[in-house]
C-alpha cells in the first residue's frame, strides 16, 4: 500500500503502477485534488469510503488516503492491438467481466498465454486485484501476458469490432457450440462473473453466444476451467489452420 497525501502524489507522479485508491469520503485539500486529478489521467479508479474503513487497513496516519499498488503495468488496448498485428498474429483476447476471484484471474491468465492468447482486458472496477496472489495463482503469467485496463467493457468491445476483432460469449442455451466458432480468425472471450455470468448488456453486444457441451446435467464448469477449455479450442483450430 501506498498510505498518506505526499507519498500518493509522488508515487503517482513517478508513474507507479496502482491499481486503485481509497479516499476518506469527507477527505478534501489540495493533495486529495492533485491525487484525484493524476488518477484520471492514469485511469486509476478511486472508491470514497469511509474513514474507518481506512482505519482498518493501517495504523500509520493515512491523512484520509490508501492506494493499493499492482503488481502488472496496464497497456492501451488500442496500442496493443496495433501491437499484436505489427507482429503478423492473429489477435486472441480474452475479457473479464465481474470475474473477482483472483485464484480464477490467476488461472485464466495462466491458460491464455499457455494457448497463445495475448492479451486480457479488465474493467477499471468489479474486479478482483491483479495482486501478488493473482501473479502467484498465474505462475507468473500476469507478468508476461498484456493486460489491458478500461474504464468501459461495452467501450472495448467497439474498439475490438473496429480493428475486425469478433466477440464470443457463452450462454447455457445458446445454438452453438464452442468447436463451431471460428476461432482461427481475430477474436476475443467474454468470461463472466463465478455467480451471474456475462452481465446482458454485453451479451447483447457480442457477434455470437455459444455453449460447452457437458455430460449430466450439472450447472456449469467453473470459469477458469471453462475459459481453458475455450482458449485450448482456439489454439486448436489455430494450429490445424497454420499448419
Amino acid at each position: 500500500m501506498v498510505v498518506g497525501r505526499n507519498p500518493l502524489v509522488e508515487a503517482l507522479t513517478t508513474g507507479a503502477n496502482i491499481d486503485k485508491i481509497l479516499v476518506a469520503r469527507k477527505a478534501s485539500g489540495e493533495a486529495i485534488d492533485q491525487v484525484r486529478t493524476l488518477a484520471r489521467e492514469k485511469n486509476i479508479p478511486i472508491q470514497y469510503v469511509p474513514n474507518e474503513k481506512l482505519n482498518g487497513l493501517t495504523n500509520i496516519n493515512h491523512q484520509g488516503i490508501i492506494a493499493f499498488k499492482s503488481a502488472v503495468i496496464y497497456q492501451d488496448l488500442q496500442q496493443v492491438i496495433d501491437w499484436v498485428l505489427s507482429k503478423g498474429e492473429t489477435p486472441l483476447f480474452l475479457m473479464l467481466d465481474g470475474v473477482t476471484d483472483v485464484r480464477n484471474i490467476g488461472a485464466m491468465s495462466r491458460s491464455a498465454l499457455c494457448c497463445g492468447a495475448q492479451a486480457i482486458i479488465i474493467p477499471d472496477k468489479g474486479v478482483g486485484a491483479l495482486n501478488e496472489d493473482a501473479v502467484k495463482s498465474s505462475a507468473g503469467a500476469l507478468e508476461q501476458i498484456q493486460v489491458c485496463r478500461v474504464d468501459s467493457l461495452l467501450k472495448a468491445l467497439d474498439t475490438l469490432h473496429l480493428n475486425g476483432i469478433k466477440v464470443y460469449t457463452s450462454e447455457m442455451n445458446a445454438k452453438s457450440k464452442v468447436y463451431e466458432l471460428p476461432l482461427s480468425e481475430p477474436s476475443c472471450i467474454i468470461m463472466g462473473n463465478e455467480e451471474k455470468g456475462v452481465q446482458s448488456y454485453l451479451t447483447k453486444a457480442a457477434d455470437d453466444k455459444f455453449t460447452i457441451p457437458m455430460k449430466g446435467d450439472f450447472d456449469s464448469f467453473n470459469v477458469s476451467v471453462a475459459a481453458g477449455i475455450i482458449l485450448y479450442e482456439a489454439m486448436k483450430q489455430r494450429l490445424l489452420t497454420y499448419e
